[in-house]
């Protein structure tokens, strides 16, 4: 065991150096804030799909709720119906079996709607591709309007990827009457 600790006395700690921060990904909470309300008019609702992943993009969403990237601070929150959400957050390829669950899950939630595909499964089908048990990527079941490739990629990947689908978004005024259509008689 002395043996053990000299080595590493000698050698010193052996890491890679810290990464370096996404530029634009960490910019003021209160400017993300203020731009979401001003594109959607309210706090953006996302509801997450698992179509078929590792889990390895889910501990990176998972990071996004905690205090560093603090996205409730930031006016985006996870919800879990699709008939609240404004975005779509699928993973993984999308398995023959959860092909129709996608779909209706696209289906329920209201217009204007956002996908964002994560992983590279989500974008393209990754390591699994199209086969007997897989579609491949989420583009082949459903529209996608924004991809984030990586395995599994950041959370400031993320949620760069989550505000480009946001600033993508017509604002609230505009392409709304679908949405207003949803529940007639409550306005």
């Amino acid at each position: 065991m002395w043996h053990i600790l000299k080595y590493v006395a000698r050698r010193g700690r052996v890491t890679e150096p810290a990464p370096e921060p996404l530029e634009g990904a960490r910019r003021p909470a209160h400017l993300i804030h203020h731009e979401i309300l001003a594109i959607l008019g309210r706090a953006l609702a996302i509801r997450h799909v698992d179509a078929g992943s590792c889990n390895g993009c889910e501990l990176e969403i998972n990071a996004l709720n905690n205090p560093y990237y603090n996205i409730e601070g930031l006016g985006i929150r996870f919800v879990a119906s699709p008939r609240h959400a404004d975005l779509l957050l699928v993973t993984g390829p999308v398995s023959r079996h959860m092909e129709v669950a996608l779909r209706r899950t696209y289906d329920a939630t209201p217009a204007p709607k956002l996908v964002v595909a994560v992983g590279d499964c989500g974008c393209n089908g990754g390591i699994f591709g199209e086969s007997y048990a897989s579609c491949g990527g989420v583009a082949n079941v459903i529209p996608v309007d924004v991809t984030v490739p990586g395995c599994p990629p950041p959370p400031a990947e993320l949620l760069a990827g989550i505000l480009a689908a946001v600033q993508a978004r017509p604002p609230s005024g505009e392409g709304m009457a679908a949405q207003e259509d949803f529940a007639p008689g409550f306005n």
